[in-house]
């Protein structure tokens, strides 16, 4: 059933978005099911890296590992991709155990690949608790492609999941796969003319890195605290995609005000903004 846009909860709601390319395309559009208004504005890029070497030797010998753990679709895509470029079978995988969060599931599988382990909760910790529920995990090697991260400090999620796969006894062969990088804040002008003047009502995050892109952007919180979802509330509505990207948000001296509970896809995401819109409406009705 068509629904007009005067009623959806995102009616003439203005959405930063900065996610990457890739991902801010399919963010945008379940905010446009909402009714919103998505200003796609990337703070950070993943492109393929400059040297291939470490990730050539562990395609090499690939059938050295018994587990192979993705953390992002971009993971997938660009090993799957040097595979290819490689010229090596795919059938060298046939005896790996695949782990991959939410989603990233149905990527794996739709490249041919059985996926063993799926985490109920859809993060790095929630694959080291299901790891940590198979009795001969110790030992056992697991290879974890990551990103080379240039230009903005590195998030500690793939550190600590590192170091939670270790704690499991694992040995852990971390490769870099692809490069995430930092965009120059020059291309966004009149994004961040927008926020600035108070004319963005919410900024959306899904990952540690683009909230470390973004403040490299603006000069002090002055730049951005104008955001508010409805005119009544004077205060800045950050929006994070999930508890984990949340606090380190918050770590980084970000007032979060909207996280998702459902982080398994952006569905959830752009519901959680939904509901935050929908709630600061009623109150302002009440006014």
């Amino acid at each position: 059933m068509l629904t007009p846009t005067v009623q959806l909860p995102l009616y003439g709601k203005r959405i930063i978005v900065t996610a990457p390319r890739n991902y801010a395309a399919r963010l945008s559009q379940q905010l446009i099911n909402q009714g919103g208004m998505p200003f796609v504005m990337p703070t950070i890029e993943t492109c393929s890296l400059e040297n291939f070497t470490e990730l050539d030797a562990a395609l090499q010998h690939i059938d050295a590992f018994d587990w192979i753990a993705f953390t992002s679709r971009n993971g997938i895509d660009a090993f799957f991709q040097r595979l290819e470029d490689l010229e090596i079978n795919p059938l060298v995988l046939t005896n790996i155990c695949f782990c991959a969060i939410g989603l990233d599931a149905e990527k794996l599988a739709a490249l041919g690949v059985k996926v063993d382990l799926v985490p109920k909760e859809p993060s790095p910790a929630g694959v080291i608790a299901e790891l940590a529920k198979i009795p001969d995990i110790a030992h056992k090697n697991i290879l974890v492609p990551v990103p080379e991260v240039v230009g903005v400090p590195e998030p500690d999620v793939i550190p600590n999941f590192v170091a939670g796969l270790k704690k499991l006894g694992m040995k852990v062969t971390r490769v870099p796969t692809y490069r995430t990088r930092c965009l120059d804040k020059d291309i966004y002008e009149v994004e961040l003319n927008l926020i600035q003047q108070g004319k963005i009502d919410v900024i959306a995050f899904s990952s540690t890195a683009e909230v470390t892109g973004f403040l490299q952007m603006v000069d002090s919180k002055r730049d951005y605290e104008h955001c508010a979802i409805s005119p009544w509330l004077d205060a800045t509505r950050i929006a994070c995609f999930g508890p984990y990207t949340a606090a380190n948000a918050k770590k980084l001296g970000l007032n979060v005000s909207i996280v998702a509970q459902d982080y398994s896809s952006f569905a959830g995401f752009a519901e959680a903004i939904a509901l935050s819109a929908r709630s600061a409406n009623a109150l302002w009705a009440q006014q």
